[in-house]
């Protein structure tokens, strides 16, 4: 070891910003370097992390308004509602309202083409931009029916006969 390179060694211990390397260059430069690559990193990261992303929403309404909606038995509100999803596929659709039919029903929620395989990948991950794929269905609730006077009291003489006579 000669002693310049010695020199630079102790100078370098000891902390003092003149000191040069090995190679000649100033040890400053490879401080700056590796925080040039961490600073490099850190965007590429934050460039790939915001970018591509796709948001599925389901919108449902009804006739009348302001009914129950459920989908796949978890409760998303009252119509007219949009939620989120995140898979395609079917859907259990139930619908409730006073004074109206319950309606249960499945609605099939078909990918797009950009949400195919292996398409998915570059518009999940690479995309630069949002992609929103939107699906809108519409319900018409029937009114529900009930049963007159007479036939009430008709259908609960057919019951006690029944229960008499199965108690016979």
């Amino acid at each position: 070891m000669n002693t310049s390179t010695a020199t630079a060694d102790r100078k370098m211990e000891r902390g003092s910003s003149d000191v040069t390397a090995r190679h000649g260059a100033p040890a400053w430069t490879r401080t700056f370097r590796s925080m040039g690559v961490g600073l490099l990193t850190g965007a590429v990261l934050a460039a790939a992390s915001a970018s591509g992303c796709v948001r599925r929403t389901i919108t449902i309404s009804t006739d009348p308004p302001h009914a129950l909606v459920y989908l796949n038995d978890r409760e998303v509100g009252r119509s007219t509602v949009s939620t989120d999803f995140l898979w395609y596929g079917d859907y259990d659709v139930i619908i409730r309202k006073e004074g109206y039919k319950t309606l249960k029903t499945h609605w099939k929620v078909d990918p797009p083409w950009y949400q195919w395989m292996p398409i998915d990948f570059f518009a999940e991950v690479l995309w630069p931009g949002r992609i929103h794929d939107h699906r809108h269905r519409h319900f018409v609730l029937e009114p529900a029916e009930y049963p007159s006077r007479e036939e009430l009291l008709q259908h609960a003489e057919d019951m006690r006969n029944r229960t008499f006579d199965a108690g016979r």
